[in-house]
């Protein structure tokens, strides 16, 4: 019995005699958790070397073990058995302060092996590893991303391609439409003189607000110039027709097709300025195209045969004439030599007092012919070397030419062969719409008598009405009746 109490109060001196050995040395700090630690590693010791204590007689073994404890066996378990350790103060009062100060230091943690980070990876158990082994690493791959665009510009090449097109599209519609612009009024200002010599208003666009007449712009093109104020016309239309230089697309296509800068002039000849015919004298590619398109061109002209010969034209003119007697009088010998000396630039000249626009389709419910004007239109080319000055005379000739239709008047047999042949046209008129006048005129008597019969239910006079339909029977019946041819028969 006291063998027993000598060794439990040894083992107590021991314990706390440990107790101050750890607690006491400076080379292990304070940490949250060392007391769990340090409980952990009494129990293996304890499990290790005092199993001998267990039994009944082996108490010497067991406290031959206890004294045999030492600390650097205690320094190196508490070494391998705690891998964190937090440092803190040794100051007593500071463990009691609201805010603490800590520093983790993580010297041999493996973050490949934490199974909530890495869910799936089979990196083995740590404690069947060496201390000094780590567990194998991952293969991770890594995608290829690639190189920033600046060091590859050949891979946009598309893009450069369609931005440069762009650019290339944009200078040339500013550039084309300066040009055109130029052009317009050097034009204007080369033949505002002879223009306002010949009209009281140029430039004149029907507004009363305008300051500073001229050209009005259509489109980038396009201009026009409204000139009024003489006599025998009502006004004259001037448009310039440019090549549509601001139009790539329309450069491009004019390179298999030529084009040139236009003007064309159309005047309104008064009402008994001039007798009636239909003349145009200009290029072949042009008269022949106008003879299938224009109406009065179409019905009243025929192409004449050789003008060079009759008529002393250049080869490359044609003619269509409706009264050979006008075209002599017109195609005189000054005419003829303006024609010649500037072929290249004269398009066509047409004359008439029949104009109505382009040929229209036949169309049953049109029953009425349509409105025609005395006109003298002509279209001139203008120069490629912007010399304004050189296609003066083409507007001269226009004057002229109004001036000479002032003043001609056809003859006798010149003014039946006009009727007749406006007689003409007007027939062929009316049979290619006389089946549509037949329905109309039904139709409109068909609404008259409907008109009627509501007039008549519409009173109150019984004996109206009764006369009314015995009216109407008889007029069905008439019209129903088999019609009879009336011979008459000479008596003997």
């Amino acid at each position: 019995m006291k063998i027993s109490l000598l060794l439990i109060f040894l083992s107590i001196y021991c314990y706390c005699d440990r107790f101050a050995i750890v607690g006491g040395d400076n080379s292990f700090e304070d940490s949250d958790f060392a007391e769990f630690e340090d409980f952990d590693t009494e129990e293996e010791e304890f499990d290790g070397n005092g199993g001998g204590g267990g039994g009944g007689g082996a108490g010497g073994a067991g406290g031959a073990s206890i004294g045999d404890f030492k600390e650097s066996d205690e320094d190196s378990v508490v070494q391998k058995d705690i891998p964190v350790q937090v440092k803190k103060s040794d100051d007593f009062a500071a463990m009691n302060d609201d805010e603490e100060d800590g520093v983790v230091e993580d010297d041999d943690f493996e973050h490949f092996q934490d199974e909530e980070e890495f869910e799936g990876f089979d990196g083995g158990d740590v404690k069947d590893l060496p201390i000094d082994q780590k567990a194998p690493e991952p293969k991770l791959t890594v995608a290829k991303i690639p190189l920033h665009f600046r060091t590859h510009w050949d891979s946009y090449w598309m893009e450069m391609l369609m931005l440069g097109g762009l650019l290339t599209y944009f200078a040339n519609f500013f550039f084309g439409k300066s040009k055109n612009s130029k052009l317009a009024h050097l034009w204007l200002n080369t033949h505002r003189t002879l223009l306002e010599d010949n009209f009281v208003l140029v430039g004149d666009d029907g507004k009363m607000e305008n300051e500073n007449p001229g050209l009005n712009k259509e489109s980038e093109s396009l201009y026009t110039l409204w000139c009024s104020g003489r006599t025998c016309c009502e006004g004259m239309l001037v448009e310039l027709k440019m090549i549509k230089r601001q139009d790539l697309v329309a450069l491009v296509a004019g390179l298999m097709r030529p084009q040139q800068d236009q003007i064309h002039i159309k005047v309104e000849i008064s009402k008994d300025a001039m007798d009636s015919f239909v003349f145009c004298v200009g290029s072949k590619k042009t008269v022949t195209k106008f003879f299938k398109e224009l109406a009065d061109l179409n019905k009243y002209c025929i192409l004449v045969n050789k003008p060079e010969d009759r008529f002393n034209l250049p080869s490359g003119f044609s003619v269509l004439s409706e009264i050979p007697e006008a075209t002599s009088a017109l195609l005189e010998s000054r005419v003829v030599a303006v024609l010649s000396k500037y072929q290249h630039f004269i398009d066509y000249i047409h004359i008439t007092d029949q104009f109505s626009g382009p040929v229209q389709q036949d169309d049953p419910n049109n029953l009425k012919q349509p409105e025609v004007k005395r006109m003298l239109m002509a279209g001139f080319n203008l120069p490629t070397n912007c010399d304004m000055e050189s296609v003066k005379p083409l507007l001269v000739l226009v004057f002229y030419i109004m001036e000479k239709l002032k003043s001609y008047r056809l003859s006798k047999d010149g003014k039946a062969k006009a009727e007749k042949n406006r007689l003409r046209v007007e027939e062929e008129f009316l049979k290619s719409t006389h089946a549509a006048r037949a329905e109309a005129a039904a139709q409109r008597r068909e609404d008259k008598r409907k008109q009627e019969k509501e007039r008549v239910l519409a009173e109150d006079d019984p004996e109206k009405q009764r006369r009314w339909e015995l009216k109407e029977q008889k007029r069905q019946a008439k019209k129903k009746a088999p019609k009879m041819k009336r011979l008459a028969v000479k008596s003997l």
